[in-house]
């Protein structure tokens, strides 16, 4: 798979279009910027060949990857339970969450699933559908930290790491442990899983690790020091874009390199990543809260006015956090047989005070990711290609 990365052809993309994106070109530092951009293209068998395309792409250079992380933690669940071959265990079993350390919490529950009973399956749903927090934590939970990592090394993303839960302080001891869970077939217990505690730490060494003038405590008191993001997730562009070549295109691959899913496993994951919010009835979520392309970065912008063009799909995961917004995608162009890859980050804090939630997402990052999109989608209607896809893998369906 090794090739030789392009690092021109963007920069200047973006330079032919000022009007877009000439505030960005001016502050590339200053605003984090790294993306990277694969071109796909199939032979007269359809099988796919990859030239990839990065614009200021640094592994050691650190931007915090929010929830992109949890499209790992995703596929690895499943992984999980097709390794465990536990009989009657699927992820559609009754997955009851237990505690067993300090501010572990439990799950016996689940009101936004139609039987109201918490699965896998329907936490991947809510991951990917509207980036669900509480339901990344109890995949998390249930691969445990140490598999994790040891699933990013083992598929060559040797520069990430994932250490924690989100949006709970998570940190220390606590990420370390993880709790006990048992699961279901109606009454009849099938698998019970301990706890578990993963001793080890995983150092990276990194750049732009202290960044501003000053944070929000956990006391909401500004603290006037720099913030640190020592000791936190990690998820370079180039390994989350690895991530998701592999699960979109998994037969470019030799087969001990793919992912242990089955074709019901990749059904679940097509759908729920580009299914939009408003296409669910379970979970079924409120249009004004989750509007059409709340989950899409890239080409939408989030932009709730935006009008939808019925022959693109776009398979994701994004991220949102400390002024950073990052997208990992797959776009697919049904109609006029495109697809490619794109995977970004911006970031803007003005102030640069951390945790304050004063951040220029409306007027710098949005329309940036929105722009960049764009871009690249018109870029590739213009292309020529030797053979044309067939996309018909990639058709979900949405009822």
């Amino acid at each position: 798979m090794a090739q030789q990365t392009d690092t021109v052809f963007i920069k200047k993309l973006l330079e032919s279009k000022p009007e877009l994106f000439s505030g960005i070109l001016n502050h590339p530092n200053k605003n984090e910027v790294q993306v990277m951009y694969t071109q796909v293209n199939r032979d007269k068998n359809n099988k796919p060949s990859f030239k990839t395309y990065t614009y200021r792409t640094d592994p050691k250079h650190y931007f915090y990857p929010a929830s992109t992380v949890k499209l790992a933690a995703v596929i690895f669940a499943l992984e999980k339970i097709n390794e465990l071959k536990v009989p009657g265990l699927t992820a559609y079993s009754t997955m009851i969450t237990d505690s067993a350390f300090n501010g572990q919490t439990t799950v016996n529950e689940d009101k936004s699933a139609a039987n109201g009973k918490p699965t896998i399956a329907h936490y991947i749903k809510k991951v990917l559908l509207t980036s669900d927090n509480d339901a990344y934590n109890r995949l998390f939970e249930f691969i445990g930290r140490a598999e994790i990592n040891a699933k990013l090394k083992k598929y060559g993303l040797v520069n990430s790491r994932i250490l924690n839960r989100l949006a709970i302080g998570d940190g220390g001891e606590r990420e370390k442990n993880t709790n006990p869970i048992r699961f279901y077939d109606g009454e009849k217990l099938i698998y019970s899983q301990p706890a578990q505690y993963d001793p080890k730490d995983y150092p990276l060494a990194l750049t732009n690790l202290i960044v501003g003038i000053g944070y929000i405590d956990g006391n909401e008191q500004l603290v006037n020091k720099p913030y640190s993001f020592e000791n936190k997730n990690v998820f370079t562009i180039a390994d989350q874009q690895s991530l998701m070549k592999r699960l979109m295109m998994p037969e470019a691959y030799p087969t001990k390199q793919r992912f242990n899913l089955k074709p019901e496993d990749y059904q679940l994951i097509y759908t729920f990543m580009s299914k939009l919010p408003t296409e669910s009835d379970f979970p079924k979520y409120d249009a004004k809260e989750f509007w059409p392309t709340y989950a899409k970065m890239l080409f939408y912008g989030r932009d709730k006015n935006a009008a939808l063009d019925s022959n693109i799909r776009i398979f994701n995961k994004y991220g949102d956090s400390y002024g950073f917004i990052i997208d990992n995608s797959y776009f697919v162009d049904f109609k006029n047989k495109i697809e490619f890859f794109l995977t970004a980050v911006v970031q803007s804090n003005e102030d640069g005070i951390y945790n304050d939630s004063k951040y220029e997402y409306e007027t710098v990052c949005y329309p940036f990711m929105k722009n960049l999109g764009r871009a690249i989608y018109d870029y590739e209607l213009s292309r020529k290609k030797d053979h044309q896809p067939n996309l018909e893998l990639y058709r979900m369906d949405y009822q």
